[in-house]
């Protein structure tokens, strides 16, 4: 399989565990074969179609395509023009979805704090019965268990 090219990789867990096929989702996706985790292989996406509309001239808007949008994902439905269009009104109202100094969709300050407590005292839900079950069908699962 020298310099071959595919739209799509379908394997099982079962394969990757196998063989030690290790995908990693991070910005640019890429895999690694066997024990060697230094050597690491490509794989192309097409959301850098964006990359097309960097040949504007604009650097602040070239910047705001690579940073911002590079992991957009644009319905491959439109057409060229409509997704220039798209990013060209992305970028001139980007203080809307933004602030100056944060990316898109990330904005500080909209975090929640989510406390997960399973160390004593335990919180109410977790103090009941493992089934809360009435005293017959306890008593069936008694049953069935034994």
């Amino acid at each position: 399989m020298n310099n071959c090219t595919s739209q799509h990789f379908t394997l099982g867990n079962d394969y990757l565990n196998i063989y030690g096929i290790d995908i990693n989702n991070h910005k640019d996706r890429y895999f690694t074969i066997g024990e060697n985790k230094r050597q690491k292989f490509a794989f192309p996406t097409e959301r850098r179609e964006i990359t097309v509309i960097r040949q504007v001239k604009n650097v602040n808007k070239e910047k705001f395509v690579s940073d911002q949008l590079i992991e957009a994902q644009i319905s491959p439905e439109l057409t060229l023009e409509m997704k220039e269009e798209l990013v060209e009104i992305s970028f001139q109202y980007r203080e809307t979805f933004a602030y100056e100094n944060e990316p898109l969709g990330a904005i500080k300050g909209h975090e929640v704090d989510i406390m997960l407590n399973v160390e004593r005292p335990y919180p109410p839900l977790l103090r009941g019965p493992a089934y809360q079950a009435g005293p017959r069908v306890r008593e069936a699962l008694e049953n069935r268990i034994n």
